[in-house]
């Protein structure tokens, strides 16, 4: 019996410590310029210079090997060229793409908590997901169900990425009767107070309703590329990514000549804006070269995400689990090269929750390549008589 590698679990572990690697050394890169480098660079001038390194690394390797080629359900006329009809919906999903990057940083620029604005960008990945497979199970468009393995993953996944948010309240708790938790735990009594008073910001709520709208639309357009595939087309995750990439950077550019024009066009006078546009009048090598190993890790994010045969649910699970135990090594890197914190009690306790999680996932990806296994075993031998070739673009 033939085996679909692309599918297989391997190729799933392979992708997991790539993206490990390179998200770790982003992390560190990221401490680096922002808080232990002299002089430290603002996070608005780091964003610049490495979203720059990163789109050219990420979209130079995509037209070097001429991935921009997608294997197409079916070709459609626009204008002078033949397309794929599947740029209708990934050209969109590049432009989400393009919102998202920003937007994640600027959550850290507002009057927000770190940790509140980092369980919301983490745990929304997981929930939207779960929700993405739901909405396209009642659409008919995901033949595959949730297996049980997977929810339970999604519990523990969850109480990973909140951990700070729920032991806040608990040391209160416990301070509150003379138990020193804060100490064991290297939280401060009090520190949680105000956490969720950026619900009452205009400006914050601006930014994070647009990030989570783009992130939903964005995985859900991945999941449907992946679910929508014709008989005997490819799913080509390269061509998607491709072609998302293209067109996040070209709206990312379109952006950043808004931006550095918007103050003498418009008058614009807040301090990112500001930032943002000094950045881009003194540029540094050594921060866009920064952005190489994020442009790497953004290959790596995109195929789990879109990882063959697998729910929306267990690859967004695998990518956020991923990224939690990155940004751990990353501390302890940090801790061993740097002298900076050593993770705290919270971040175990954290890394406790991701194994658990990791467990069930284990067990569902059991069920899921049985599955598939017996679905290719069950399918009928392909007939090349009569089988017209998969459509690819040519000029895209």
């Amino acid at each position: 019996m033939s085996t679909d590698k692309s599918a297989s679990s391997s190729r799933l572990a392979q992708l997991c410590v790539g993206y490990f690697a390179f998200y770790t050394v982003t992390g560190v890169l990221v401490k680096y310029f922002t808080q232990l480098r002299e002089p430290k660079m603002s996070d608005m001038a780091f964003l610049f210079n490495n979203t720059v390194g990163g789109s050219i690394f990420a979209v130079g390797v995509v037209l070097l090997f001429g991935w921009i080629r997608l294997k197409s359900n079916q070709l459609i006329q626009w204008g002078p060229f033949r397309v794929p009809s599947e740029v209708r919906y990934i050209i969109p999903s590049g432009i989400c793409t393009a919102i998202v990057i920003p937007t994640t940083t600027l959550l850290y620029t507002l009057p927000i908590s770190v940790l509140v604005a980092m369980v919301i960008m983490r745990g929304s990945i997981i929930v939207i997901s779960r929700l993405v497979d739901e909405v396209q199970i009642r659409q008919g468009i995901l033949k595959k169900r949730v297996f049980h393995e997977e929810n339970l993953a999604v519990v523990f996944a969850l109480l990973a990425v909140g951990t700070n948010i729920v032991l806040l309240p608990l040391v209160d708790l416990l301070a509150a009767q003379n138990i020193p938790a804060d100490r064991w735990l290297g939280l401060e009594a009090g520190a949680g107070r105000g956490s969720f008073d950026f619900l009452g910001s205009v400006p914050a709520m601006t930014i994070l309703t647009t990030y989570l709208i783009a992130y939903s639309f964005r995985l859900y357009i991945m999941n449907y590329y992946k679910n929508t595939r014709a008989t005997g087309v490819a799913q080509d995750n390269k061509g998607f990514f491709a072609i998302e990439q293209l067109a996040a950077s070209g709206t990312m550019l379109l952006g950043g000549v808004l931006l550095f024009f918007g103050p003498a066009v418009f008058g614009w006078t807040d301090f990112r804006v500001l930032a943002f546009g000094e950045a881009i009048r003194r540029p540094d090598l050594a921060a866009v070269l920064s952005g190489v190993p994020y442009g790497i890790v953004a290959f790596f994010s995109v195929f789990i995400f879109m990882f063959k045969g697998r729910t929306a649910t267990f690859a967004g699970l695998v990518n956020r689990l991923t990224s939690l135990v990155a940004g751990t090594a990353a501390t302890l890197l940090l801790f061993y090269f740097f002298g900076t914190r050593f993770p705290t009690a919270q971040d175990w306790i954290s890394l406790i929750f991701i194994l658990i999680a990791v467990y069930f996932l284990t067990r569902a990806e059991r069920l899921r390549t049985a599955e598939l296994a017996a679905a290719l075993a069950a399918a009928p031998a392909p007939s090349l008589a009569g089988v017209p070739a998969p459509a690819v673009a040519r000029n895209p």
